[in-house]
């Protein structure tokens, strides 16, 4: 089997970016706050952004011979990512700091399918990586500075 490593990480990527979809648009129904107006549109570009990397990881699963995770059930077992039910009693900057460490664990999963990809010779995949990684990185930022933090990507 080629690439084994890099597989099993882009279908953790696939369980992962499904659940932080979900609970960025689980975010996005019950916030409220006098900045709502501007925070709401916000977090639909988010999850196109999410939507667009599962559909791309899937993909390019799926072409390295890969079966991705495709139910609820198998995303609910795999996914790192914790599950907590709806309420209306969080702020958003509390909202706001889930998801950023949502993206943070991302940032880290990214950079472990970086190495393993380039350990295993797989640059395709390793550029696509290397690309969403840029993108976390860069959400983390711009959410990080709505709650006025640091952004904290600086790796070990």
């Amino acid at each position: 089997m080629k690439y084994p490593e890099t597989k099993e990480i882009l279908n953790q990527l696939v369980a992962d970016l499904t659940q932080l979809h979900m609970v960025v648009h689980q975010h996005h129904w019950y916030m409220r706050g006098n900045r709502f107006i501007k925070l709401h549109p916000y977090l639909d570009k988010v999850m196109d952004e999410l939507a667009n990397q599962l559909d791309e990881v899937s993909e390019r699963l799926i072409t390295l011979d890969g079966s991705p995770v495709s139910t609820l059930s198998e995303i609910a077992e795999k996914t790192n990512i914790k599950d907590e039910k709806g309420n209306w009693d969080e702020t958003i900057d509390e909202r706001y700091a889930k998801i950023i460490a949502g993206y943070h664990y991302l940032d880290d999963l990214y950079r472990e399918g970086i190495k393993a990809s380039d350990e295993e010779g797989d640059y395709a995949t390793n550029d696509l990586l290397t690309g969403f990684l840029a993108e976390v990185e860069k959400r983390i930022w711009m959410m990080s500075g709505e709650i006025n933090k640091a952004p904290e990507i600086d790796p070990e």
